[in-house]
């Protein structure tokens, strides 16, 4: 085989390369033995190279021996003209091809002469000629190649090569010094960058100018995605005699519109790998002026509350997105116990009894029943429907084998539970293997995006569509977001709550979705987080930090400022320059003044952190201790230490201090935040849940996720202070507290005693990075 393909032309490394793929050398060798029956042995160097690219590049054998007897016969001797016939072929999967419509597309039989040639580069030439004049050789010579080229689509690229060169010369000479220096670099104009780019955005029909993301641009993967209709473009794409027919009727029905869907399991509540499905699934329809339904897969009645649907809807909307139809698998068991009567009668399902637990793993024995007769199933299967069997003794299965080997996988099972929505009508429910992709067929969906691990489905999804000829989307595997110490599973997220870990789904530590909003994450900070791990089929594991640099982003916009003391330390003015508390102006926004103020009361009677008054200043310290006054952030004064008060343990319990208005004092060396006439609040500091990167891995946590719990993941501090200015916020309103970080208003709060969590501290805690 060797010898076979560098008598080709191939170099010995390259034939060593192909012979290491075994499907690309299979090709290969039909290629060269069928072109060698035809013109001998000898095959020269550009045969060759057409026979390699054909062999490399064809996405379906069948049609290798048709596209070689073309180069055989000399008809195809360009690469032009192979990635035409190549591309002709794949947009034409049923046969018979048509030959003449083929022939015309791949320029077979066309002849250009050199006559041709020279006329096409004479009128290039003529069209550019003042360019040329002015720039000459500095003119960009690929253009005039580019424009003879698209004259004249067939012609040998050197012919027109040699001739442009040949016309330049003549219209220039030959070249001079001048036109030997480099060209001198034009600065590029600064682009903006890709996040903050305005574009135009259709939804639902309606035109918004919104901020693109990173993920509307869709790099990667996403540029590989076929357009609506050309499902069969697709490789590893079932192409049946009705494909076609199907196809046709599926645009009728769309008028071409991009289909996406996100189908989760109403049996938990979402988390941060969701976001990016979420994202993507409406990202994706939303970049191409297509539509997302929100799907929700309740095919398992034993798992699933009403909850869990609500919870799951806000979520989408909370991350900014509106479902086109908010659909359920259930909707359509009608239909699908419907398709699965014609299956058995087809003969591709059959009445199983096998155990579960014969099921499992990885080599089962084949079902016995596999070859039962179809009119024995059919009655069996309805006395499935009626209940005749228990729980476990009869499953309805598929006849395939899976791309990981499984066989014959399950596509109804017996469950004696009432569904929230059905109710008791059925006692059979179809497994995801089985309705995933009829559900899509039934909705239209042109792309079913899902996570690398479905991968493996992908041939039972082809499989079940052709079978029932219905019409096939296109199922896209990208893969999955998960974030390091953290657990997003939703039976370890369960035990978490059943131990006390944590207090619900809800709880700020967890990563699920709602945990976040409580926490205080904005959901724009969520979506640029996924923009910014973007779509690749490669598994993203990302550090916490990551998510939280995208919460500062956000919060630093749309958090109005205010002041807040978590250790309360008094301080008395004993000379307060006025007989009752004054008013100052704070900004809510210190950068942009225009966004507005706020009041805050400043009386004889202040406090301030605890850390920000030390009674012996350190080197470097620069806050406030006796001998070295700080200013008050906002009030216009500067404090200065007269009398330190402590409690019978030596403990400071009050400071008293003068002020100074602050332009007629020297500047302090540092100013303080701090409050007057507060608010009582409780706030809540967050740390990591988990000790470990992975808490789920063995090799690192040999006693399990539950035995890697920090024990100091929450700190309550119960007798916190702020500013007035937040009496009237309500749950979820943010803020950043001047000095301390960005805080949420957790719905916990009451009349009297608000409730704030940290969401991040304000810069980044350097030993967790």
């Amino acid at each position: 085989a060797l010898g076979l393909f560098t008598g080709i032309g191939l170099s010995e490394a390259k034939a060593r390369e192909a012979l290491r793929n075994g499907a690309l050398s299979a090709l290969l060798r039909r290629a060269v033995l069928q072109a060698r029956s035809a013109l001998g042995p000898a095959l020269d160097k550009a045969t060759g190279t057409l026979l390699y690219n054909t062999a490399a590049r064809l996405k379906d054998p069948k049609h290798l021996a048709f596209l070689v007897g073309y180069i055989a016969r000399r008809e195809i001797l360009t690469d032009l003209q192979l990635s035409a016939a190549l591309e002709y072929v794949r947009s034409h999967p049923l046969e018979p091809l048509d030959v003449a419509d083929f022939e015309r597309s791949c320029g077979v039989g066309v002849c250009i002469t050199p006559e041709q040639i020279e006329e096409a580069v004479e009128t290039v030439i003529s069209k550019h000629r003042a360019e040329l004049l002015a720039e000459r050789y500095h003119f960009n010579m690929g253009l005039l190649m580019g424009e003879a080229r698209n004259r004249l689509r067939w012609a040998d690229g050197k012919t027109i090569k040699n001739e442009v060169d040949l016309q330049v010369l003549h219209l220039l000479g030959p070249k001079t010094e001048a036109d030997l220096e480099k060209k001198p670099k034009v600065a590029k104009a600064r682009l903006v960058p890709a996040e903050k780019q305005k574009v135009a955005v259709v939804e639902n029909g309606d035109m918004g100018t919104e901020t693109q993301s990173l993920l509307e641009q869709l790099r990667g993967e996403a540029l590989k995605f076929h357009k609506p209709g050309e499902n069969y473009k697709t490789e590893g794409y079932v192409v049946t005699p009705n494909t076609m027919d199907l196809l046709k009727q599926h645009l009728a029905i769309t008028g071409g519109q991009v289909r996406t869907r996100f189908p989760p399991e109403p049996n938990g509540i979402l988390h941060i790998g969701h976001a990016k499905a979420i994202n993507f699934n409406f990202g994706y329809a939303k970049a191409n002026g297509g539509v997302c339904f929100l799907r929700y897969d309740d095919t398992n009645p034993e798992k699933e509350e009403e909850k869990y649907f609500t919870a799951i809807r806000e979520m989408v909307e909370w991350l900014g997105y509106q479902p086109y139809a908010v659909t359920h698998a259930s909707d359509y068991f009608d239909q699908l116990y419907t398709w699965a009567l014609e299956l058995i009668c087809r003969g591709q399902a059959y009445v199983c009894h096998q155990k579960i637990e014969e099921l499992k793993g990885h080599n089962p024995l084949p079902s016995p029943w596999r070859d039962r007769p179809v009119e024995e199933s059919l009655l069996l299967f309805e006395d499935m429907r009626k209940g005749k069997f228990g729980e476990g003794e009869a499953t309805l299965r598929m006849k395939l084998v899976m791309e990981d080997g499984k066989m014959d996988p399950v596509a109804y099972r017996i469950k004696f539970t009432p569904h929230h929505r059905t109710g008791d009508k059925w006692c059979i429910y179809p497994t995801y293997d089985y309705t995933h992709c009829l559900c899509d067929s039934i909705e239209h969906i042109t792309h079913s995006l899902c996570t690398k691990e479905f991968q493996a489905r992908r041939s039972s999804y082809f499989w079940l569509c052709n079978a029932l000829d219905v019409y096939c989307p296109v199922q896209w595997e990208y893969g999955r977001l998960n974030l390091l110490y953290t657990v997003v599973s939703k039976r370890k997220i369960i035990r978490l709550v059943e131990t006390g870990a944590v207090r619900d789904w809800d709880d700020p530590r967890l990563f699920t979705l709602t945990a976040l909003r409580r926490r205080g994450f904005p959901p724009e900070a969520i979506n640029n987080f996924c923009a910014r791990v973007g779509v690749t089929v490669a598994q993203a594991t990302m550090e916490p930090h990551l998510l939280e640099a995208c919460a500062r982003e956000v919060l630093n916009e749309q958090a109005p400022r205010a002041m807040a003391v978590l250790e309360p330390l008094k301080v008395t003015i004993t000379n307060f320059p006025a007989q009752k508390a004054l008013e100052v102006l704070v900004p809510n926004f210190p950068a942009d003044e225009s966004r507005g103020f706020h009041k805050v009361p400043f009386h004889q009677t202040i406090y301030i952190e605890e850390t920000d008054f030390r009674e012996e200043a350190d080197k470097g310290y620069k806050r406030l201790a006796p001998g070295q006054p700080v200013g008050l952030r906002h009030a216009g004064y500067i404090i200065t230490v007269q009398n330190v008060i402590k409690d019978v343990s030596g403990r400071v319990i009050e400071l008293e201090v003068t002020c100074t208005k602050s332009d007629v004092a020297e500047k302090p060396k540092a100013f303080i935040h701090w409050v007057s006439v507060p608010l009582a609040c409780e706030v809540r500091l967050y740390e990591r849940l988990f000790l470990h990167k992975n808490p789920e891995d063995p090799l690192e946590v040999p006693g399990g996720f539950l035995s890697d719990l920090n024990p100091d993941s929450l700190h309550v501090v119960h007798s916190a202070l702020v500013d007035s200015s937040v009496h009237s916020a309500r749950p979820f309103d943010k803020f950043q507290f001047e000095r301390l970080g960005y805080f949420s208003v957790d719905p916990d709060s009451k009349e009297g005693k608000m409730v704030f969590n940290r969401t991040v501290t304000l810069k980044e805690d350097p030993g967790k990075a």
